[in-house]
């Protein structure tokens, strides 16, 4: 059942079957939603702070967002925002030109066709000159998504391309939500990440044992029990196996929700963890999240940086699109009950 509709005030698309309803936001072309039906939740992030259209976002006075260059992006975000073509921070110029943290894609209106179990969705950066196309395919309890970028211009160029995942409560839940990742050499952020950071800057580890600043490690398959805390590591998944995966579970609501994609579209997924450590507007310090972003791309950094990693683990850090050339990718959403958590997650048949 296709409808045009509403959704925290924001101009979105919904199709729903018997066991879920799909929501995708016309600002910025946000996953809103998962809603799982029996259950009554869905696994993605909604922000405690009001939502509203990226194209109606000014920089004032007003603060409600923060007043700093991720305040339009916060203005908007939920759920899984696709971050295209930086992931991370522009660079002073990049953002004095208009550039904001991870590209035009996350605040760009995108076209909205409902049909049927089916959602296409495309824009046009103007800035990147990229145009970016999405079709969301509802079935059963799960969703496929086929999606591509055309490079528009004469050059090649080089992108970060990043399908930032988000999940929040009721399913994310301090001590409590379970997670399995095809993860395999991992690396913290190695720059201060935030004002409550446990885990040791830089260092090396393998999935999930992430070692701590306090000589220990941290089992990155459970989501943290700590009152306030900040992480952010990236994960090279298996390259030995064509299919990656990352899958979550919440033991309260007995409901799991994943993601499966091909290792060689987006090699790597990065974890980010925000447990009420930001106090500035519009965090508050109330924010409970943990993004499972998997990209082409390590670390969120500014468009320089990645270039000038160019590697990591013997692995590229950002992909190439040659001119007036289209890549095509796809991935698979699943949400479904189960009494525990999967050792690992296959592509839906």
């Amino acid at each position: 059942m296709p409808h045009s509709t509403l959704f925290r005030g924001r101009r979105a698309a919904a199709i729903e079957n018997n066991d879920l309803r799909l929501t995708v936001l016309e600002g910025g072309g946000h996953i809103a939603e998962v809603f799982h039906k029996a259950s009554g939740v869905s696994p993605l992030w909604i922000p405690p702070w009001p939502s509203m259209e990226p194209r109606q976002y000014v920089a004032s006075n007003d603060t409600t967002y923060g007043a700093s260059v991720e305040s339009q992006l916060l203005a908007g975000i939920m759920g899984h925002n696709l971050c295209l073509d930086i992931f991370g921070g522009p660079s002073d110029e990049e953002y004095a030109a208009g550039l904001q943290p991870h590209g035009e894609a996350s605040i760009a209106a995108y076209d909205l066709d409902t049909r049927p179990s089916e959602i296409r969705m495309s824009t046009t950066l103007a800035e990147s000159a990229l145009k970016v196309e999405r079709g969301l395919h509802l079935s059963g309890d799960s969703i496929r998504v086929s999606e591509s970028v055309e490079n528009l211009s004469a050059t090649d160029r080089p992108v970060a391309w990043t399908e930032h995942v988000t999940l929040g409560p009721p399913f994310l839940e301090n001590g409590q939500t379970e997670f399995r990742a095809s993860a395999t050499t991992s690396k913290v952020l190695e720059t201060t990440f935030g004002p409550a950071d446990y885990l040791k800057p830089a260092a090396i580890f393998e999935w999930p044992h992430a070692p701590r600043i306090d000589g220990g490690t941290e089992d990155l398959r459970r989501f943290t029990s700590r009152d306030t805390s900040g992480a952010y590591t990236t994960h090279l998944m298996n390259p030995k196996e064509v299919d990656s995966y990352f899958v979550a579970f919440s033991p309260g609501l007995r409901l799991t929700f994943g993601y499966v994609w091909k290792q060689q579209d987006f090699p790597w997924m990065g974890i980010w963890e925000e447990n009420r450590s930001r106090s500035h507007q519009p965090w508050n310090g109330r924010t409970v999240t943990r993004g499972m972003e998997f990209g082409v791309s390590p670390f969120p950094e500014s468009r320089r940086a990645m270039i000038e990693r160019g590697r990591l683990f013997d692995v590229p850090a950002f992909r190439w699109i040659p001119a007036r050339t289209r890549v095509a990718v796809e991935y698979w959403i699943v949400c479904r009950p189960a009494d525990r958590i999967p050792e690992r997650l296959t592509r839906p048949s």
